[in-house]
């Protein structure tokens, strides 16, 4: 979601306090204090370029996790890049462990975006730590918000750009599962207690919001919660997908594979998958091996230490469901290696309940791959919808239904598999594309952007 703001200094300290959603934040300073403009001026003195007016920033402490979240931040880089010579992107990031080179080429290799170096840097942040969700077992989005106050202030203290965005993660609807433990699932008070807490903190962004000039949103899921709670008439801006590229592979060639493509993160439910295989291979044991066997490849990255404790814990449940010799693990797969198992799967799977758009689905079915995703926010409310009259995948809600959708696609024939293939891509590349996506960014940044252009 991208949301355009000129706001006091005021409301970007109280913005500070709402880290859970993706947003994209602007405020032009109009009073910049002496340190802002001095780091500002020193920095223009570093890059020794007089034809560079403007330094936008932004915001991403996790720029280089490689998921959907960092293509938008790529993309509209890019985008920039090609219209406005004359402005730096900075992004400021907690990925201290990686040089401005490494970054960049994984940008290429991730996403197959190739960005001019000479007009983007880095500003590298030392207290990541504080946002990340690990640090607070209680209290977690209250933790994660204030700690966002401080990561806010070292970027814009290392350096004050003239524009700023935010990219943080998105608010989550979250089920009691991922983040209710059993004291207060048993707890009246305590369950009371928590429902307050959430709605003193839609209060108060809800707050914050209605101070928005302008709103995109990356969804209709999402426009809906958003129209409500800001009072706001917003306009949907579908995320840029790689629709171009991987709609070339050819739609032939299908092997039985399942392939996931999600970051290792709790709300994208991979124990869902693989409880969802396990149903598959219940109901139909001949998929378990042999000429039918099915294959289920979870494709993502690993940002951190939890990260990597939760794919461990994955692969342990692989053995407890007897599903091991049918689960394979891509972990930080490069571009060209996701673009090659995109290239000879059937099935595309995605768990995640309400997720605000889905960029992963799309990606399933301009990559020709059949998905079954699930039954709520952006897959099925924009995404996994009829093209044409025709149906363009599956959705489905718990184990039995996604083992049953599954099963569905690989009994289809030659004949049906194909028409949704085609359905599936031409959907996909109509309204999904990365030139859509562009075309609503720079409609945002003209009046921007433009002046400063006009005036450099």
């Amino acid at each position: 979601m991208f949301i355009l703001f000129t706001l006091s200094n005021l409301i970007l300290l109280i913005l500070g306090l709402f880290s859970t959603l993706f947003i994209i934040y602007g405020g032009i300073k109009r009073k910049a204090s002496f340190y802002a403009v001095k780091n500002r001026k020193e920095f223009l003195d570093s890059i020794e370029s007089d034809a560079i007016k403007l330094i936008l920033g932004f915001f991403h402490p996790y720029c280089n996790a490689g998921g959907g979240g960092e293509r938008v931040l790529w993309t509209a880089i890019h985008t920039i890049q090609e219209n406005y010579s004359n402005v730096m992107c900075v992004v400021y990031t907690g990925d201290t462990n990686v040089t401005k080179e490494e970054i960049l080429e994984k940008v290429k290799t991730r996403f197959s975006i190739e960005l001019n170096p000479d007009t983007v840097a880095f500003v590298f942040l030392n207290n990541r730590k504080w946002v990340e969700d690990n640090r607070y077992p209680r209290f977690t989005l209250l933790g994660q918000s204030l700690g966002s106050i401080a990561l806010g202030f070292e970027a814009l203290k290392k350096l004050t750009p003239d524009i700023y965005f935010d990219m943080l993660n998105k608010v989550q609807e979250r089920r009691p599962g991922f983040n209710n433990d059993n004291l207060i699932a048993r707890s009246r008070v305590f369950s009371i207690g928590k429902i307050w807490y959430y709605r003193i903190f839609a209060y108060l962004y809800s707050l914050v919001g209605s101070f928005a000039e302008i709103a995109m949103v990356n969804s209709t899921w999402t426009k809906g919660h958003i129209d409500q709670l800001w009072g706001v008439n917003s306009k949907i801006v579908y995320p840029p997908c790689d629709t171009e590229a991987l709609s070339k592979l050819p739609l032939d060639g299908r092997q039985r594979i399942i392939v996931s493509v999600a970051q290792f993160r709790p709300e994208k439910d991979h124990l869902l998958q693989l409880r969802s295989l396990h149903q598959l291979l219940l109901d139909h044991p001949n998929f378990r091996e042999g000429k039918e066997k099915v294959e289920l490849v979870l494709i993502g990255s690993s940002r951190n230490a939890s990260d990597d404790a939760r794919i461990a814990k994955l692969r342990e449940k692989c053995k407890e469901l007897n599903i091991v010799d049918n689960v394979k693990f891509e972990i930080n797969a490069s571009f060209q290696v996701l673009v090659e198992w995109l290239s000879k799967a059937k099935v595309g799977l995605h768990t995640m309940w309400n997720e605000h758009f889905g960029i992963g689905v799309v990606e399933y079915m301009a990559a020709g791959i059949i998905t079954v995703a699930h039954n709520s926010g952006g897959p099925k409310m924009d995404i996994v919808i009829s093209h044409n009259g025709q149906r363009t995948g599956f959705l489905a809600n718990d184990p039995e239904t996604f083992a049953s959708e599954i099963f569905k696609v690989f009994s289809l024939s030659d004949a049906e598999f194909r028409n949704i293939q085609i359905n599936a891509r031409e959907h996909a590349v109509i309204h999904f594309s990365e030139h859509v996506f562009q075309d609503a960014i720079l409609k945002l940044f003209e009046p921007i952007l433009g002046l400063n252009k006009s005036n450099s």
